[in-house]
């Protein structure tokens, strides 16, 4: 163990109605209050958070491989909406009813899918990679990444091809080089480094097809309705995270109803590891009040 992540306590795979699987790994007690993680870039189920905070606050943290990425059934064309309906298949295969849900980095727009969906009670978007093909971020984007951004709206098939050349190395070398000190005291952290970079060879292992078509649709326009999300969201960012959103998700924020945003001084992308404790009891005590709060009106 580590103070940001440990071993998963299961890992597992789950036959979908279609015949593909989904690989998954969990933490902390299976009667513990469901947590689904949609994880970061090309990183497998293998790379969970909050080392002892799981276990200590009762939650059941259940990460899942996207298609094509660690033990997934490759999906070529898939859509946020299909991963939005594996989840729910998922969710009464493993008995997690309704989770709450957690979408770090580039999982964050599948996270949203799944909350306007209706497969989360509640949902905390932590570090999320924005919705950067939005009109008003087209003048403060870099050079490159606006180019990467309209070549993907643009040409979709050529930007997916384009990403299909990406390697685990290329990641980690890439994630390294756009940190902050503050990140990189985490990932270079011995143990939590091995575990990234497995985590990294494993999303990488069928190819870079699942990565590709995952950034494709992250970094493309997003097709879903934001203002129809129904359920409690808590949107979080480090101050000093230049790499996930442009204004550090306040954009966002106000284009989901009722959303708390969170800016944390001092802390970078890696929020989700350095403040674990502060995202899960956050999201619990959201998700509890949807479930109960409502329940007797006396």
């Amino acid at each position: 163990m580590t103070g940001y992540t440990d071993v998963p306590a299961r890992l597992g795979e789950s036959a979908l109605s279609d015949g593909r699987l989904l690989g998954w790994a969990e933490w902390g007690p299976l009667d513990g209050v469901p947590v689904l993680l949609c994880p970061g870039a090309a990183t497998s189920r293998w790379l969970g958070f909050g080392a002892g905070v799981v276990e200590a606050l009762g939650v059941r943290l259940v990460s899942v491989d996207r298609p094509g990425l660690g033990a997934s059934t490759s999906a070529p064309g898939r859509t946020f909406a299909d991963f939005a309906a594996d989840m729910r298949q998922l969710c009464v295969l493993r008995g997690l009813g309704r989770p709450a849900v957690v979408g770090n980095s580039q999982g964050a727009p599948f996270a949203l899918a799944c909350a306007v969906e209706g497969v989360a009670s509640a949902l905390a978007v932590v570090s999320g990679a924005d919705e950067v093909a939005m009109p008003e971020f087209a003048s403060v984007l870099n050079a490159d990444l606006r180019g990467l951004v309209e070549r993907t709206v643009c040409d979709p098939a050529g930007a997916e091809e384009f990403f299909a050349g990406f390697t685990a190395d290329a990641m980690w070398d890439m994630v390294m080089a756009g940190s902050p000190g503050c990140d990189l005291a985490v990932y270079q952290d011995p143990d939590f480094a091995a575990r990234y970079r497995r985590a990294l060879d494993e999303g990488f292992a069928q190819g870079a097809a699942g990565y590709a078509r995952d950034t494709v649709l992250a970094m493309g326009q997003w097709p879903f309705a934001l203002g129809e999300i129904a359920v409690p969201v808590d949107i979080w960012y480090g101050e000093q995270d230049t790499s996930h959103s442009p204004d550090h998700g306040a954009l966002l924020a106000a284009r989901v109803p009722g959303a708390h945003h969170h800016v944390v001084p001092g802390a970078g992308g890696a929020l989700l590891w350095t403040h674990a404790e502060s995202v899960l009891t956050c999201l619990l005590e959201k998700a509890k009040t949807r479930l109960y709060g409502r329940r007797r009106p006396d």
